[in-house]
């Protein structure tokens, strides 16, 4: 896995904004997803119930009702995995992972990232001149406006790209389900990474050398 992980992570990397812009699949260039350079979701991994009352608690998702690591990903309008943070416990919410991920670094200014309701960062992607676009709250409203109705179904219809590619990621690769051993999140000395971060890695890179689910 160590040599697998150091020969193949350069696969997953961030492409300049000129390349994603020249090779924009038709339902990116119009107005206004011509700007997209990124579509952000998180996915959660199931793992073993930690012995430690603490691990437990900083892993424990209320959404999968499970102990939990979470990564957040993101991809190009190509489909093409551009970013894939550490592990994080899923008691974290996604935008806390946004903000100490690192993703935000490689954010230009102008640039547009698409993203989920639970995604609620414009104003950190306004630190460095980027924008968000994230489907209307319906929270304390009766109903939506005709204009937020059909903008959040252009945005979903754009956005999807993203769980089809968490979907092959999951799928394909089947080490990845099921609840995965505890030991797997061991940092060995002098290391950053655990053995979950370095095969997840692996698999967005393997993920990357198939065949693009956008044409």
């Amino acid at each position: 896995m160590n040599v697998l992980f150091y020969k193949l992570k350069p696969m997953v990397f961030w492409p300049s904004r000129e390349s994603i812009r020249k090779s924009l699949p038709p339902q990116f260039q119009e107005y206004p997803w011509r700007k997209t350079v990124s579509i952000i979701d998180c996915f959660e991994l199931f793992i073993e119930r930690p012995s430690s009352p603490n691990a437990s608690a900083q892993t424990w998702s209320n959404y999968k009702s499970n102990n939990t690591i979470k990564y957040r990903i993101s991809i190009t309008p190509q489909g093409l995995i551009s970013f894939i943070s550490k592990r994080w416990g899923g008691r974290v919410s996604d935008k806390q992972i946004t903000g100490e991920s690192g993703y935000l670094t490689n954010l230009l200014p102008g640039d547009l990232v698409l993203a989920d309701r639970g995604f609620d960062i414009p104003e950190l992607a306004a630190m460095v001149g980027a924008e968000v676009k994230i489907p209307a709250f319906t929270r304390g409203k009766c109903q939506m406006t005709a204009h937020e109705i059909e903008s959040t179904r252009k945005l979903a219809h754009v956005r999807i790209h993203v769980e089809r590619v968490i979907g092959l990621l999951c799928g394909k690769y089947t080490i990845l389900n099921g609840d995965l051993p505890v030991e797997l999140l061991f940092v060995r000395e002098g290391e950053e990474l655990t053995t979950l971060d370095k095969i997840v890695t692996v698999c967005c890179s393997l993920v990357n050398l198939c065949d693009g689910i956008i044409l």
